[in-house]
């Protein structure tokens, strides 16, 4: 399994089966103006919630690549409306096996609307069980304390968490989500792509260095193993 990081809050898992993009804020992202949006081959785009930042390539590159779109209700219906039928449409505490794994839409503590003020459902994350690992894709979120019955009820591997704080939790938030998750290993998100969520990089890291959570801030463009 491979993940490989595009900015802002925008993965893409490669799973033996699938090719999964998260939340695609590229093209209008200064920090990833090397990244080809148009050479990104997915074969599902899971959204977070509705805001720019997190959806502003979604309808292109779902247009180009025919990838399903797998959200909450409003968001797969707003895409419906836009001629994109290929859209898979969860809520809150629903799971649902796909080719590639397990996945669970959870909760998150935010806002969603989109890009042209249409509603936007309530902003979520995912719990995906693929290639016998088990990651949590947070979205933009604060801290919750159901993110202990989290790492009570899954074996989570890999967390990847918002940690640029103002819009979302901060550093000190996410080092006690890891926590509550029971999770060894954090990946770092939205974070320093606008003046108000840039973080300084070795303080952020030696907050995490008091626990035995280990934190990664990937390059953009840097593909991980997991």
């Amino acid at each position: 399994m491979q993940l490989t990081y595009f900015g802002h809050s925008c993965f893409l898992l490669e799973t033996d089966k699938a090719k999964i993009l998260f939340d695609p804020f590229i093209s209008p992202n200064e920090l990833a103006k090397d990244i080809d949006v148009d050479a990104i081959e997915c074969d599902y785009v899971f959204l977070s919630h509705g805001h720019e930042d997190h959806v502003a390539d979604a309808e292109s590159i779902l247009k180009r690549t025919g990838a399903k779109v797998v959200s909450n209700f409003e968001i797969v219906s707003w895409y419906g409306n836009k001629g994109i039928d290929n859209g898979h449409p969860m809520n809150f505490g629903g799971s649902w096996t796909f080719e590639f794994g397990w996945v669970k839409y959870v909760q998150a503590v935010h806002s969603s609307v989109m890009p042209d003020g249409a509603y936007g459902g309530n902003p979520g994350g995912f719990i995906i069980q693929a290639d016998g690992k088990t990651i949590y894709y947070a979205g933009d979120t604060a801290l919750f304390k159901d993110m202990e019955l989290f790492g009570e009820q899954y074996d989570i591997d890999w967390a990847l968490l918002p940690i640029g704080d103002n819009f979302t939790m901060g550093p000190m938030d996410a080092m006690r989500a890891a926590r509550m998750l029971n999770c060894p290993n954090v990946i770092g998100m939205h974070y320093d792509t606008f003046g108000f969520i840039e973080i300084d990089h070795a303080d952020v890291q030696k907050i995490f260095d008091q626990t035995r959570n280990k934190l990664t801030l990937m390059q953009i463009g840097e593909t991980k193993e997991l």
